[in-house]
């Protein structure tokens, strides 16, 4: 990767990782759904556009200390530096393959004007992806306890 592209990737992770990145991110998912099911493609564009807006527009964080933000560090400590996927059938990648399962679920049911089957998929994608996250976030907290200097920085 050339330095222009590293250096934008660096910019784009440090955003990011600021809470408020990663905590207004995770209305979308509802949102996307609710848009689906109520045929709302205004709605819909708008979800999405503020899923690939949201990572730009807030300034980096000033600490480490929000678990959001160690959350977002964590995810790409656990790509980059542990050379993981994200998706995949080993613990604990297999909570995400589960969550992208329930998630493409609720949007067939909201497709197909089953709202309580659209809800309980976004829940169930919801509540696997939150606990994906915190395993990683654990081992990225542990990672760092042992030693900072292979962490990415901020």
């Amino acid at each position: 990767m050339n330095s222009t592209a590293r250096s934008i990737e660096e910019t784009l992770w440090s955003r990011h990782a600021n809470p408020k990145s990663g905590w207004t991110r995770v209305p979308t998912g509802p949102l996307i759904v609710y848009a689906v099911y109520r045929r709302d493609f205004r709605l819909l564009t708008a979800a999405l556009i503020w899923t690939i807006v949201s990572p730009v527009i807030f300034s980096p964080p000033e600490s480490h200390e929000a678990w959001m933000t160690r959350a977002v560090l964590a995810e790409r400590w656990w790509v980059r530096e542990q050379r993981n996927g994200t998706i995949g059938l080993d613990y604990p990648n297999v909570y995400n393959a589960g969550g992208a399962i329930a998630f493409a679920y609720a949007l067939v049911a909201a497709w197909v004007c089953r709202p309580i089957g659209a809800a309980v998929g976004w829940i169930v994608a919801s509540a696997l992806k939150l606990w994906w996250i915190a395993v990683i976030v654990r081992r990225y907290d542990a990672a760092y306890e042992k030693d900072p200097s292979q962490l990415p920085s901020q």
